[in-house]
C-alpha cells in the first residue's frame, strides 16, 4: 500500500493509492494514520479490503491539494549520524562502532512540497536526502533482527535537513541544528514493505536547482534498518509513528569543496527510488526574524 495525508496544517485526511492509481479518501476507515492504523497487520487487513471496496471511498487529486507528511506529528523523530560509509568519508571522520543517535524536535515535520524555512542568523543549512522507516507497532528490547522487521509499518523519502553552524559549532547535542522548524520534509507517501521491497537495495539521490548533489544507495549503509530498529528499542520504547531518519550518502554541502550552502530562492529535490519525491523551495523564515535580537538570534538583549 501507498499512503499519504492531504488537507491542511493539522486537518490532513488519511489517504491511500488504490487500483488503477486512484488516491481515495480513507477518513470512513480510519481517523489518521498513527496508533493502531499503522500496525502491520491492520495495514495488510485495510489494504485487501481497499482492493475490494475502493469504488465505494471518495477519490482524491492529491495535485489539488496540500500533501501532508504521511504520518501525524507528535511521534519521536529520530535521526542516525555516519551511517553511510560515503558520508563518513567526506566528512573526515571514522566509522561509527554503534549508531550515533540524534532526535529532532516534532515540529520539523513537514509534507514534501511545503516550503524548506532557513532559520534567521543560518548560513549552512544543508540538506541530507534519507530512507525515513515508520514503526507500525510498540517495540522495547526486541530479541533479534527478524523481530524488528516485523515492527516496520512502511518506508518513506525523507530530507534530514541540518543547520550546520548550531550543529557543530556550537557545542552540546546535534538536535540544536536538527529542530528548526521544516527540517524534516517526509513523504508524499508511506510505503508498507511488501511493496517497497529490499530496503537496502534503494537509491537515493537529491538535487538542488537541478544539479545532481546526492547519488547513493543504501547497500552503503553502516547499520541496517533492521539492526537499527532493534538497537534503538533497547534503550527507548518505540511507539507507531515513530520516524527514524537512517542516515545520508556523500553530496552534502557540508563536504564540497565550494560547501554551497541552501539559499533562499534554492530548489532541493530529494528520492528515494520508488518511494516518491520532495520538491521544497527554500525561503528565509521572515515572519519571525523581526523577533531576533540584533547579532543573531542566540545573543540574548542586554538588559537595563
Amino acid at each position: 500500500m501507498r499512503l499519504l495525508r492531504i488537507g491542511p496544517p493539522g486537518r490532513e485526511r488519511p489517504c491511500a493509492v488504490g487500483p488503477g492509481g486512484f488516491v481515495r479518501d480513507l477518513s470512513a476507515w480510519v481517523t489518521d494514520w498513527t496508533g493502531a492504523a499503522l500496525d502491520p497487520d491492520a495495514l495488510r487487513e485495510l489494504g485487501a479490503r481497499l482492493e475490494r471496496e475502493a469504488a465505494g471511498l471518495p477519490a482524491v487529486d492529491p495535485a489539488a491539494e496540500r500533501v501532508g507528511p504521511p504520518v501525524r506529528p507528535g511521534g519521536h523523530l529520530l535521526s542516525i549520524g555516519l551511517n553511510y560509509r560515503m558520508h563518513a568519508a567526506e566528512a573526515g571522520l571514522a566509522l561509527p562502532d554503534e549508531p550515533i543517535v540524534s532526535s529532532k524536535a516534532p515540529s520539523t515535520l513537514v509534507g514534501p512540497y511545503d516550503d524548506l524555512l532557513l532559520p534567521p542568523g543560518g548560513e549552512k543549512t544543508d540538506w541530507e536526502v534519507e530512507l525515513a522507516v515508520v514503526i507500525g507497532r510498540r517495540a522495547q528490547y526486541l530479541p533479534d533482527r527478524a523481530a524488528a522487521r516485523a515492527h516496520v509499518a512502511g518506508f518513506a523519502t525523507g530530507d534530514d535537513v541540518s543547520e550546520r553552524s548550531w550543529l557543530l559549532e556550537r557545542g552540546g547535542q546535534w538536535v540544536k541544528g536538527k529542530s528548526f522548524e521544516s527540517f524534516s520534509p517526509l513523504g508524499p507517501y508511506l510505503v508498507t514493505p511488501d511493496e517497497a521491497g529490499d530496503p537496502q537495495r534503494l537509491r537515493l539521490t537529491c538535487r538542488v536547482n537541478g544539479r545532481l548533489m546526492q547519488d547513493g544507495t543504501t547497500a552503503d549503509m553502516v547499520f541496517d534498518v533492521a539492526h537499527l530498529v532493534w538497537y534503538l528499542s533497547q534503550f527507548m520504547v518505540l511507539h507507531p509513528g515513530d520516524v527514524v531518519l537512517t542516515g545520508t550518502p556523500g553530496g552534502v554541502a557540508l563536504g564540497r569543496p565550494d560547501q554551497p550552502y541552501l539559499r533562499a530562492g534554492d530548489v532541493v529535490e530529494a528520492e528515494v527510488a520508488g518511494l516518491g519525491a520532495h520538491r521544497q523551495r527554500c525561503r528565509a523564515d521572515t515572519a519571525v526574524r523581526a523577533a531576533v535580537p540584533a547579532g543573531g538570534p542566540w545573543k540574548e538583549r542586554e538588559s537595563g
